[in-house]
């Protein structure tokens, strides 16, 4: 970090266009990367920082996995970049189905939209709200609902996108929703 921060910073720059989001994601990219040495003590050589600290030079560490520390940082900054990409893409995909007015949002209407997805959910299938539940409330990952679930990850995959599109229409408004009639483009 001493010799290549301001240059992962630079980077993580280049990806999010914001100062602040890309120093959080150099942070978080060295917590995952360095992190794995707590399962490898001994890997990297300690050098010379403040008493009570530890820090490893990974880059001349015999041995070592991390042969190129900087290049998996920067993978890890590219990977953390783009999981927070596709969740904000996803969650402004389906934020206008629970929007309302922000000046008069209280407990109940949240508690509203609480029954209403709760309701929404229970019209899934047993497959497709377990997959739902895992991926958007537990956070897990496909390959991690496939392992739970003991099923293959493009079978994850089609519940997840049937799901989301029986909840888009479950949750739609009914200002939102295409007149009798009229065919729904």
């Amino acid at each position: 970090m001493r010799t290549r921060g301001s240059a992962l910073v630079r980077y993580a720059y280049m990806l999010s266009g914001d100062r602040a989001l890309a120093e959080d994601l150099v942070q978080d990219a060295l917590v995952k990367v360095y992190s794995r040495l707590r399962g490898h003590p001994g890997k990297g050589r300690s050098v010379g920082v403040a008493a009570g600290s530890q820090a490893h030079d990974l880059e001349s560490a015999t041995g070592s996995p991390f042969t190129n520390a900087e290049g998996y940082v920067r993978r890890a900054v590219l990977t953390i970049y783009l999981d927070g990409y596709r969740k904000r893409q996803r969650w402004s995909g389906v934020k206008h189905l629970l929007s309302d007015d922000p000046s008069t949002r209280g407990a109940d209407q949240a508690a509203a939209a609480r029954v209403d997805v709760m309701a929404a959910l229970a019209k899934l299938g047993a497959r497709e709200r377990a997959c739902v539940v895992l991926r958007y409330f537990e956070d897990m990952t496909v390959p991690q609902i496939a392992e739970a679930l003991g099923t293959a990850q493009g079978t994850v995959k089609r519940y997840l996108s049937d799901a989301t599109k029986s909840l888009q229409e479950i949750l739609r408004p009914e200002d939102f929703r295409p007149a009798e009639g009229r065919a729904a483009r």
